[in-house]
């Protein structure tokens, strides 16, 4: 009895070293994305922009600016689940404002929540744009959607909102935008879906295969509503093994060369975060346009 009491104390204790190890591990990982130089001055401001947990976003200005700026509604990844908030864009976010741009860098309801709440809150967040603390500060004629993996999708799917079948999603009166920049996007739901991508987080947020939910993919997938009619750059990695870069190539090759261009980019998924990464100096260089 003793010596099974003890070999039970040293399965618990080598358990609990092992748990206590991984939760390090994990908290060592941390976040993909670096952490943000905030250039002096630059102002941060939290706002909702309904209610909700989720419907916030944070405004980035620029320091020791007047007048309109340019702007950048910044859309975060993590396929559309609630692991992941608007923080993983901050120090792009960061580097940007630092650059003179007004940044809006929202958040919306995970996929898990009820169709269609992930569309509708990133709907919302975006038409804010016009009606948040700093609105007064975005200069309409220059805004661009930027948006990384999922936030690909839904900075996509943004530019497409006139397109929505009527009583869709985000459908109404809306301000279009002047530039997509998409970041590895997932730009082709039912290739996704197909595919699996994101163990299955295309089915997870439309709720259903194309053949189960053909409706909702009319409605929220970005290559069956083309065409746009907004200037698109995609950006994808050339090591992108998250989300493929045929997923830019399909976009590109629906959309057509007038409208849209795809620049391939060094490094992985994540490159897209890193201020110091080819693929943020291609996003800056796309930018520079408004």
């Amino acid at each position: 009895m003793n010596l099974s009491r003890r070999r039970a104390r040293g399965v618990v204790g080598v358990l609990t070293a092992a748990a206590t190890g991984l939760v390090e591990l994990v908290r060592g990982l941390g976040s993909p994305a670096p952490r943000p130089r905030v250039v002096p001055g630059t102002t941060r401001l939290v706002e909702s922009y309904g209610s909700g947990a989720r419907r916030r976003g944070e405004w980035w200005v620029p320091p020791g600016t007047t007048g309109p700026l340019p702007a950048v509604v910044l859309v975060h990844g993590g396929y559309w689940r609630s692991s992941y908030d608007l923080h993983l864009q901050d120090a792009v976010a960061a580097d940007l404002a630092g650059r003179g741009y007004l940044v809006w860098n929202i958040d919306y309801a995970p996929s898990a929540k009820p169709w269609p709440a992930t569309l509708t809150d990133a709907a919302a967040a975006y038409d804010f744009l016009s009606a948040g603390r700093y609105a007064g500060r975005v200069d309409p004629a220059r805004v661009a959607v930027v948006g990384h993996s999922a936030g690909g999708h839904l900075a996509l799917w943004l530019g497409s909102r006139a397109r929505v079948p009527s009583g869709g999603p985000g459908t109404g009166a809306f301000r279009r935008p002047a530039l997509l920049v998409p970041q590895a996007p997932v730009a082709s739901l039912a290739r996704g879906s197909r595919e699996g991508l994101g163990g299955g987080a295309v089915d997870a947020l439309v709720g259903g295969s194309p053949a189960q939910q053909p409706e909702r993919y009319g409605e929220a997938d970005p290559i069956a509503l083309l065409p746009t009619g907004i200037r698109t750059v995609l950006l994808h990695g050339q090591g992108d093994a998250i989300v493929p870069i045929s997923q830019s190539e399909d976009y590109l090759a629906a959309a057509g060369p007038a409208t849209c261009s795809l620049v391939r980019v060094p490094g992985d998924h994540f490159a897209h975060l890193d201020p110091t990464s080819p693929a943020v100096e291609a996003l800056r260089a796309a930018l520079a346009s408004l």
